[in-house]
């Protein structure tokens, strides 16, 4: 039995006030059956819709009667007294939440008719209806506002026009968006103060409307940015299944694409989904992986939700919110077991408008109001009867005099002051844009309400501050500036949900500094400071790329290590970038370095033994060359050339030190040097051992009786047949250096990981005819050398010249192959070998034996000996 008063309160509180019937002579209108909940006369009117009680079915449209509360299954009978006493102060607060945005609108309207510097002169007036939180009602009370099918509340002639100047409400979309389409071709305008689907937005559907409360555009894209700031990827999303629901996840999951956020789901609900629809969604949740659910729902809808929840222990997930419903404390009432725990979201900017509190808590001004509501509203907050009926003994008598101050209830802590303010600034726009309209400096000219299109369109330029300071303007979808405060649900030592702001959210700044928190406040779910992870996969570490993984979102990826040559220097790099030319990747593959350059050089081994032996070979032909100087005189060197031998020494000389060109980084004057040192040397040095290999063959043939071919071949044309051989070579290295000169050259194919630093021959022809003409003078050398190797001589030249040449000649013909597959500075470490090589064999087995006899067997570097030698033979 006591459960009866206790449902009977319920449906009070749920109940849509049965007004009292006006007497005596009324302006009536045919079919009239629409009262305001509460109203006042003025010279211009402004209309007012707001959804004073949420839960109803609407059975007859007629108005014949009233909205009747459907209580959810949820809330049966088989439930505690406790569950029904919470689910009664939850319905209360929720109704003093909207019976205040009905203050919020009178006392706007009241603060103007006050005011000398506003409309001075003209008085507004208003006209407040319930929707019922329907579209069907919230359409007809807008329809009764705009075409006047109502009955007058004064005993009035019919004067005056029933139409109303403008609308201020609704607080849902879906009965704004209804409402919006059914007055837009009147032109009246309605302000909304909570409607935020971004559909409505859309100057073609609803051409009258507009809103002090920021887009879901802007919502849904500050949500995602919060989202990937946190670095969560993969989440989940809950949508009331409307329009507000549906369109706000749409353009949360168009931006969430853009900054790489995936959905792992995205479940629709209502509050009159059935128990199977629930649990479905349960199951989803229950199955899923993600941590983070992205709630485009409303407080209604979370209501259902939280027991579900708890039912089956879903507990620990990371809540982000909307407007809707993070900044409600019915709700936090309702969540006794901590599931929203460390839930963020966006609500509006906290403000105060100076002297609304104190309104909304002087209900005296309510009753002056004349309604029927206010008897009602009190009843409802303090749980009494003006007038007990026979059915509710129970019922405790109203005194009037109860406090507010001792009542838990949205009049006494103004937490929804920011909603509030919102109704002020629609009222507000409207009475600005009046005084423009009706000429009003120290009194308005005319009283007359303006034409509605031309209202609008002022409307829709309106530009102004409140006496708060706060600037008020609407851009060209009817949208303010949008400007969200970040906070997070907190629970308190004495277990009790508190808001803390942590960060803000302007979208006049830019992309990247829009959105700024302050982390180290923020506690997250299960109570911890330690940021939850909510990924499909690890992020992938510099050095790897993301593969997206088959058939799965792009959140789900393996990571896949950079090739050679490339890198990844960020976390969840979609793919790696190639290196320039002249650098390479490191083991880690996140950093390009510089590629190691090599060439040879004189600090490394290789080149140290080659320029030792370089400088050795100089040295020693120098010796020689001293040794020849000193022992001028004597039969041995006489008897072989003098002259041309001491011009094949130094020569040789040339030969050694050319090779120390090769050594070093290459330059653009190293590498023109090395190449025609090398050749001019070696052929002026050809050029004398073939001199001097002509001169052993003329030597014969002179000894032969009746010959006389040494005229032919004398000094002079010694001399001038090196010259004539040499001159050859410097032209064709002329012309190489004219037409195609060798340059320094950085060669990057040869090794991926290092640059090769080496000369380019410039012009390959050249090149080759260099060797080439080296080489076809020292062929010709030998086969004259091979033919005079048996001549009769005590000391013949010849045979050695003919083992220099064999030595020569084998040395470069291997050279070629060698230096054709050498890889890097082993191609230059060959050429120096083949130039060291043959000239060593030039000097060996020229001078060598020539030296011996000179200094080890002086007694034989006689003349006698020498042609006795040759007598014998």
């Amino acid at each position: 039995m006591w459960m009866e008063p206790v449902f009977a309160l319920l449906h009070l509180v749920m109940a849509i006030i049965n007004f009292s019937k006006t007497n005596g002579t009324a302006c009536t209108l045919q079919g009239e059956s629409v009262y305001p909940q509460l109203s006042k006369d003025g010279d211009i009117i402004i209309g007012g819709i707001f959804p004073f009680h949420s839960s109803w079915e609407i059975k007859d449209l007629s108005y014949l009667k009233l909205c009747e509360h459907v209580l959810y299954q949820k809330y049966d009978m088989t439930q505690n007294e406790t569950a029904v006493l919470e689910v009664l102060k939850f319905y209360s607060k929720i109704l003093s939440l909207y019976f205040s945005f009905s203050q919020s609108l009178i006392f706007a309207i009241e603060e103007i008719n006050n005011s000398s510097a506003l409309l001075p002169g003209v008085s507004l007036g208003y006209k407040i209806y319930d929707t019922c939180s329907s579209t069907a009602v919230g359409v007809q009370v807008a329809m009764a506002l705009v075409n006047g099918n109502e009955k007058s509340v004064s005993n009035e002639v019919c004067t005056k026009p029933a139409q109303v100047q403008a609308i201020i409400g609704e607080s849902y979309s879906s009965v704004s968006m209804a409402v919006a389409m059914s007055i837009g071709p009147f032109s009246i305008p309605l302000i909304s103060h909570g409607a935020t689907c971004e559909c409505l937005s859309d100057k073609r559907k609803y051409p009258s409307f507009l809103r002090t409360i920021p887009s879901d555009y802007y919502q849904s894209r500050a949500i995602a940015e919060m989202v990937r700031h946190f670095g969560w990827t993969w989440v989940g999303a809950i949508r009331r299944d409307d329009d507000y629901g549906n369109s706000g996840m749409a353009a949360f999951t168009e931006v969430a694409e853009q900054l790489g956020i995936c959905l792992e789901y995205s479940l629709p609900f209502f509050k009159t989904y059935s128990q199977g629809k629930v649990l479905r969604i349960i199951e989803q949740i229950k199955s899923s992986t993600s941590r983070v659910i992205v709630g485009f729902v409303d407080t209604w809808d979370l209501e259902i939700l939280l027991d579900a929840f708890f039912e089956h222990n879903i507990t620990g997930y990371q809540w982000v919110g909307t407007e809707a419903w993070i900044f409600d404390p019915a709700l936090a009432t309702l969540d006794k077991h901590n599931i929203l725990q460390g839930a963020i979201g966006l609500t509006i900017p906290k403000t105060e408008v100076t002297g609304l509190k104190e309104f909304i808590l002087d209900l005296d001004q309510v009753k002056s109001a004349g309604s029927a509501i206010f008897t009602k509203y009190w009843e409802t907050l303090f749980h009494c009867k003006y007038k007990v009926e026979s059915d509710s003994e129970d019922s405790a008598l109203c005194t009037g005099q109860e406090k507010l101050s001792e009542m838990d209830s949205t009049f006494t802590d103004m937490s929804m002051m920011p909603y509030f303010n919102n109704v002020y600034k629609g009222v507000y726009a409207i009475a600005h844009t009046l005084h423009d309209l009706l000429g009003c400096k120290e009194t308005c000219s005319s009283k007359k309400q303006p034409d509605p299109l031309t209202f609008l369109e002022y409307l829709k330029m309106v530009h102004f501050k409140t006496k708060d300071g706060e600037e008020v303007y609407f851009d060209k979808n009817g949208d303010p500036v949008a400007r969200y405060e970040v906070i997070n649900w907190q629970t308190s030592k004495e277990q009790q949900h508190e808001f803390v702001t942590i960060g803000l959210y302007d979208s006049t700044f830019p992309v990247y500094s829009r959105l700024s928190l302050n982390m180290p406040s923020i506690l997250w779910a299960k109570n911890t400071n330690k940021v939850p992870i909510s990924v499909c996969s690890e992020s992938c570490p510099q050095g790897t790329r993301k593969a997206v993984q088959k058939g799965k979102p792009v959140c789900c990826f393996d990571c896949i290590p950079c090739a050679e040559g490339e890198i990844s220097n960020n976390t969840d790099s979609i793919k790696c970038e190639q290196c320039y030319e002249d650098s390479w990747s490191n083991p880690q593959r996140d950093e390009c370095i510089k590629k190691e350059t090599e060439y040879l050089s004189y600090e490394e081994t290789m080149g140290i033994l080659l320029t030792a032996v370089s400088i050795i070979g100089a040295f020693l032909t120098l010796s020689i060359l001293v040794v020849f100087y000193r022992y001028k005189d004597t039969p041995i060197v006489k008897a072989h050339n003098s002259e041309l031998s001491f011009l094949l020494l130094f020569s040789l000389t040339l030969c050694f030190l050319c090779s120390l060109t090769f050594i070093g980084q290459p330059s653009e004057w190293s590498c023109m040097l090395r190449h025609t040192a090398f050749g001019i040397t070696f052929v002026l040095c050809i050029s004398c051992v073939l001199g001097k290999t002509i001169v052993v063959l003329m030597a014969f043939r002179a000894t032969l009786p009746g010959s006389n071919v040494m005229k032919w071949f004398g000094p002079p044309q010694q001399r001038l047949s090196v010259l004539a051989f040499t001159l050859i070579q410097v032209i064709n290295c002329v012309i190489w250096l004219t037409i195609s000169p060798p340059f320094p050259f950085k060669n990057l194919k040869l090794y991926k990981e290092k640059i090769i630093l080496e000369c380019n021959v410039g012009s390959i022809i050249s090149f080759w005819g260099v060797l080439g003409y080296i080489g076809l003078l020292a062929l010709f050398c030998f086969v004259l050398a091979f033919l005079a190797r048996k001549l009769p001589d005590n000391f013949n030249e010849a045979k050695f010249i003919t083992f220099s040449m064999l030595i020569f000649c084998a040395v470069w013909i291997t050279f070629i192959p060698s230096y054709v597959s050498s890889p890097g500075k082993f191609t230059v470490a060959v050429e120096i070998f083949a130039i060291l090589a043959s000239s060593f064999g030039l000097l060996f087995c020229i001078f060598l034996p020539k030296c011996y006899i000179i200094v080890l067997k002086p007694d034989k570097n006689t003349k006698k000996q020498l042609m006795g030698k040759m007598q014998n033979k």
